[in-house]
């Protein structure tokens, strides 16, 4: 499983790069929507009928599982309908070292996991654009979590706004976690605003997650800025600061967002 994840995402990433070099006029290319780098997922869904990529790579130092990892994550979106989004998640592999506990392997798979958004109130003017996300866990992999930990199956309340230049992105989790065989609830709350800087958006954000099975609370302070290259590429990268003893201290992170040019089926009109 983990040789297949490690080259289904290089797979993507070989497809995206073949791709930039066939894009058409900029005119006909889908806009971007992405859903990276911050904790935080936009309500508002991708362009009908294209895939979305969202790649990138995660550094992490001092955890209360670990003392680094090295982590890659990959995250698929495909809009079938207007108000209805499909996600595929996944981290292929991480390297790890000084994990806690137990003498585990250097690289392992994190998990995968799939499901779906579903606006519930389209924005308009003023309006909010609000909805609903489903995740649940179709593969548990070995590599040690992060603070916020792992989830079995996760629900979230998604709100996205416009105010003049600023725009707000925030986000109620609510998840089931397990361990030593018990089952918590896990509850968080996200809070992202980003303001467009000609072709760059620098983001600011401050999340919250509760620790159900170690009694304590993860929150962080995240910094990103954003460089759209073309409508359907944006190239990312940040710092995230770890403000609780059982968070993660420092986290690093760059990718892309990505929109292949050409739609997977004809649009109805």
């Amino acid at each position: 499983m983990r040789l297949f994840l490690s080259a289904l995402a290089v797979a993507c990433a070989l497809f995206c790069a073949a791709q930039i070099h066939a894009q058409p006029e900029a005119a006909e290319r889908p806009e971007a929507n992405p859903g990276r780098p911050t904790v935080s997922t936009p309500a508002t869904l991708t362009p009908v009928g294209y895939l979305q990529f969202e790649n990138g790579g995660l550094y992490a130092v001092s955890s209360s599982e670990f003392a680094k990892q090295l982590g890659i994550n990959q995250v698929t979106k495909l809009t079938v309908a207007p108000r209805l989004e499909l996600l595929v998640s996944s981290e292929p592999f991480s390297h790890t070292s000084g994990a806690i506990g137990e003498a585990l392997p250097e690289m392992l798979p994190g998990d995968v996991d799939a499901g779906f958004q579903a606006v519930v109130l389209p924005g308009d003017g003023l309006k909010p654009t609000v909805s609903l996300s489903y995740f649940r866990v179709i593969y548990s992999g070995s590599a040690p979590d992060t603070d916020i930990g792992s989830f079995r199956r996760s629900a979230l309340f998604l709100l996205s706004e416009d105010f003049g230049r600023f725009h707000l992105d925030m986000n109620g989790v609510f998840s089931e976690q397990t361990g030593n065989g018990v089952r918590r609830g896990q509850f968080g709350q996200t809070l992202s605003i980003s303001h467009p800087l000609g072709r760059f958006t620098a983001g600011g954000e401050l999340w919250h997650f509760t620790q159900p099975l170690k009694r304590g609370n993860a929150v962080g302070n995240l910094w990103a800025l954003s460089f759209t290259a073309r409508k359907n590429l944006v190239l990312d990268a940040g710092l995230d600061r770890g403000l609780t003893s059982s968070s993660t201290q420092w986290e690093g992170f760059a990718g892309l967002t990505y929109v292949l040019p050409h739609r997977l089926w004809k649009s109805q009109k």
